[in-house]
């Protein structure tokens, strides 16, 4: 039986790794090793901010509803308890996008809460 050699696999693993770096700064992008280590780094810190964004999204919409609700008189917890109580479901993302772009519609969303 032939012997196996490595030269060919080897070379595409190590090209896959370092054209996934491209754009990196300094050792990272062509250095083996550490361009490894920030491909596997860079891999975790994108697994981990899939989650996050969607934590962060909705801090930033609650923060822009609460200071929409406080140019009209009423804060964020006494707004979306409001809400609740009247039945009106609106989804803090549509609230946050009244709050920024239509403040007239947001008013009126406000004043029907706190009736």
């Amino acid at each position: 039986m032939p012997r196996a050699k490595t030269r060919v696999a080897s070379r595409t693993r190590r090209k896959k790794i370092v054209s996934a770096n491209a754009g990196y700064f300094g050792k990272r992008k062509n250095c083996l090793r550490t361009a490894k280590d920030a491909f596997w780094k860079s891999g975790v810190y994108a697994y981990r901010d899939r989650r996050r964004k969607k934590r962060d999204f909705r801090v930033l919409w609650i923060t822009r509803i609460n200071a929409g609700a406080r140019l009209n008189g009423t804060t964020y917890a006494k707004l979306i308890c409001g809400l609740k109580e009247k039945g009106i479901e609106l989804n803090r993302k549509t609230l946050a996008h009244l709050a920024v772009h239509e403040p007239t519609a947001f008013t009126k969303v406000v004043e029907e809460a706190k009736a």
